[in-house]
C-alpha cells in the first residue's frame, strides 16, 4: 500500500509508572511484553521512510501486545527482530504512520478495544493460575507461542558464498523476559504431522548464525520464483 497523503505523528508520551506495582519503571522495561494474542483481522501497520517522501506503506502484523505499563502495541517482524510499532526504528529513517484496517479502510492509533480486553483478561487470569517466577537469568521460560498467520519467512546466509535460502517462520514465542521469537521446523526431527505448537522439531531462529532478515509471503515468493529484482536486492543484503 502507499499512499500520498501525509500523517501526522503522535506526541510523545510522558514517563510511565508500572500499571500493575504503580512503581517507576526502569528505561526499557516498561516495554516488556507480558502476554500477546494473534492478529486474525488483517490489520496492518503504516509506516514511511525518508527515501519514499508522501508515500505511506503497511505490513501486516502477527499479533498485538500487552506491555509492562499497560499499553497494547502491534507486533510486527522487522528486519531481524519483532518489533512494537509505535518503536519502529528503520536504516531509512523509518516512522510509524499508525494501523490500518484492511476491511473497513479506517486508520487508527490505539489498539481495539477487543483486543485490549482479551489481553488485559488474558493476564490477569494467567497471572494468578500459571505464574511465571523464574529468577535465573540463565533461564527465561516460554510463556505463550501462537502461529504464524501472515506467511513470515526468514532469510539466511547459505554456507556457499553470497547465496541465501528462505525458509517458512512456523510459530512466534514470547519469553518471560519479553522476547518474542520465531520458530523453524526441522524436518529432520519431526516425527508426527502436522507439527504442532511446542513440537520438539521447533527451534528458534535466532539459534541459526546464518539468519538475516524477516520477509512476508510476498517478498519471499518473489524470491522462490527467482524474480531478478527480488534477487538482485536479496544478493545486496546478504553481502552487508
Amino acid at each position: 500500500m502507499n499512499d500520498n497523503k501525509s500523517t501526522q505523528h503522535r506526541p510523545a508520551k510522558a514517563p510511565v509508572i508500572d500499571l500493575f506495582s504503580k512503581q517507576s519503571l526502569q528505561p526499557g522495561e516498561e516495554q516488556r511484553l507480558l502476554r500477546i494474542c494473534p492478529e486474525l483481522d488483517d490489520i496492518s501497520m503504516l509506516y514511511s521512510n525518508d527515501a519514499h517522501a508522501g508515500k505511506v506503506f503497511k505490513l501486516r502484523l502477527i499479533a498485538w501486545g500487552l506491555q509492562k505499563n499497560g499499553d497494547i502495541v502491534g507486533l510486527v517482524p522487522w528486519l531481524n527482530s519483532v518489533t512494537a510499532c509505535p518503536t519502529l526504528t528503520d536504516p531509512l529513517n523509518g516512522h510509524w504512520e499508525g494501523y490500518y484496517d484492511g476491511l473497513s479502510g479506517e486508520v487508527f492509533y490505539d489498539a481495539l478495544p477487543h483486543k485490549a480486553i482479551e489481553l488485559q483478561a488474558a493476564y490477569d487470569y494467567f497471572c494468578e493460575h500459571h505464574p511465571y517466577s523464574s529468577q535465573n537469568a540463565e533461564i527465561d521460560p516460554v510463556i505463550q507461542e501462537i502461529p504464524d498467520q501472515i506467511g513470515t519467512h526468514a532469510v539466511f546466509n547459505h554456507t556457499v558464498q553470497n547465496t541465501f535460502f528462505v525458509t517458512a517462520v512456523f510459530s512466534w514465542q514470547l519469553h518471560q523476559q519479553g522476547l518474542v521469537e520465531g520458530m523453524l521446523i526441522d524436518p529432520a526431527k519431526v516425527e508426527k504431522t502436522p507439527v504442532l505448537a511446542g513440537d520438539d522439531s521447533l527451534y528458534p531462529v535466532s539459534s541459526s548464525p546464518g539468519f538475516k532478515y524477516f520477509f512476508q509471503y510476498a517478498i519471499a515468493n518473489k524470491i522462490k520464483n527467482q524474480d531478478p529484482d527480488a534477487l538482485k536486492a536479496m544478493s545486496a543484503i546478504i553481502k552487508c
